[in-house]
C-alpha cells in the first residue's frame, strides 16, 4: 500500500503535468469538465452531446472517457470535430474495431482497433491532444482503477473499451486492463483530480435487452453490468454538478446502425441542458454554481505514461 506521503505526490504530480501542457500562455480556467459514460454503440450519443457544446460556444476545459466515451474523448481531444466524428459514427460497425477469437479471457479480440484509432486519430499521445483528457481502464487482477494521461493514445484507449467477458483484456506494462466501467462508469472523479469544475457527467442509461429477452451471452453480460452499475452509482453522482442521460432505450450494444438517432437522442438531452450550464459560466461568483459533496477518491490508483 502506498503511503500518504506517496498518495500527495501523486497527485501534486498529476496537477503539475496537466498545467505545463499549454504553449507557453496563460491556461484558460474557463469552462467545464465533461465525463462521457460507457455503452458501447450506444456512446455514439456523446457526439450529440459535443455537437450542442461546440455550436453553442460552451468551452470543454476537460474530458475523461470510459470505453466508448474513452473512445469518442480521445478523437474529439485530438481535433476531429462533431461533424467529422458524426461521419465516422455513420459508416463504423462492429467489424471495424473487433475480431471473434477463442479464448479464456473472452471471445473477440479488440487489436483491429489499433489500425481504427490510427486512422482517425490526428495525434498520437496525450501530450499533443489539444483538450487534456484522462482514459479509465480496470486493473482485472486487483479491480483498482487505472488512469491514463501521459504517453501513446491507443493502447490506453482499447483496455478501456476492452469489456470483460466479450473483448480480451489489454496488457499495458505487464498489467492485465480491461473496461473502465468496471472502475469508473462515469468518470466525474478524475475530472475532479484534474481540477475540473464545474463538471457534466453523460450517463448512457438504458436497458441491454428488450422484453423479447436475450438474443445472446453478451447480452446477458451487458445487462447484469448494467444493473450493477445502477445499484453503485452514488460516488460518480456525487462528483457532478449536473448528470443529464440521453434516451438510448432499446438501441441495443451493437446498434451502429442507428447512429443518427443516437446522435440525435445527445443533442436534445443536451440542448435541454444548456441554461443551467450557462449558469456556470457566467455566474457572477462561484458561490452560485450547484452545489456538490466531495467525492471519495483514491488518488493511489493513478497512472501515467
Amino acid at each position: 500500500m502506498k503511503s500518504l506521503g506517496k498518495i500527495i505526490r501523486s497527485v501534486q504530480a498529476f496537477g503539475r503535468e496537466l498545467s505545463g501542457r499549454s504553449s507557453g500562455t496563460a491556461p484558460n480556467h474557463v469552462g467545464i469538465g465533461l465525463a462521457l459514460g460507457g455503452g458501447f454503440a450506444r456512446g455514439i450519443a456523446h457526439v450529440g452531446v459535443l455537437k450542442v457544446l461546440e455550436e453553442e460556444n460552451i468551452p470543454i476545459r476537460y474530458i475523461a472517457g470510459t470505453s466508448v466515451g474513452a473512445l469518442i474523448g480521445a478523437a474529439y481531444c485530438s481535433g476531429l470535430s462533431p461533424a467529422e466524428l458524426e461521419e465516422v459514427a455513420t459508416h463504423v460497425r462492429f467489424k471495424h474495431f473487433a475480431s471473434w477469437t477463442l479464448s479464456r479471457y473472452g471471445f473477440a479480440s479488440n487489436q483491429r482497433m489499433i489500425g481504427f484509432l490510427n486512422r482517425i486519430l490526428k495525434v498520437k499521445t496525450f501530450e499533443e491532444l489539444r483538450v487534456p483528457l484522462a482514459v479509465t481502464a480496470t486493473d482485472f487482477s486487483t479491480g483498482e482503477g487505472v488512469l491514463f494521461h501521459s504517453g501513446p493514445l491507443v493502447d490506453p484507449v482499447r483496455a478501456s473499451c476492452a469489456y470483460p467477458g466479450m473483448f480480451l483484456p489489454v496488457k499495458i506494462r505487464g498489467r492485465l486492463l480491461v473496461d473502465g466501467m468496471l472502475s469508473y462508469a462515469v468518470p466525474t472523479t478524475p475530472l475532479r483530480l484534474m481540477g475540473a469544475d464545474p463538471v457534466l457527467a453523460v450517463h448512457l442509461k438504458g436497458r441491454w435487452t428488450t422484453g423479447d429477452g436475450p438474443r445472446h451471452l453478451f447480452d446477458v453480460i451487458g445487462q447484469c453490468f448494467a444493473i450493477a452499475q445502477e445499484m453503485n452509482c452514488s460516488v460518480w453522482k456525487q462528483a457532478a454538478n449536473l448528470v443529464i442521460e440521453p434516451d438510448v432505450n432499446g438501441y441495443k450494444y451493437d446498434g451502429f446502425e442507428h447512429a443518427a438517432a443516437l446522435v440525435h437522442a445527445g443533442e436534445v438531452v443536451t440542448r435541454a441542458a444548456l441554461p443551467e450550464i450557462r449558469k456556470w459560466l457566467y455566474a457572477e461568483s462561484a458561490s452560485t454554481r450547484p452545489s456538490r459533496k466531495s467525492p471519495a477518491v483514491n488518488p493511489a490508483t493513478m497512472t501515467g505514461d
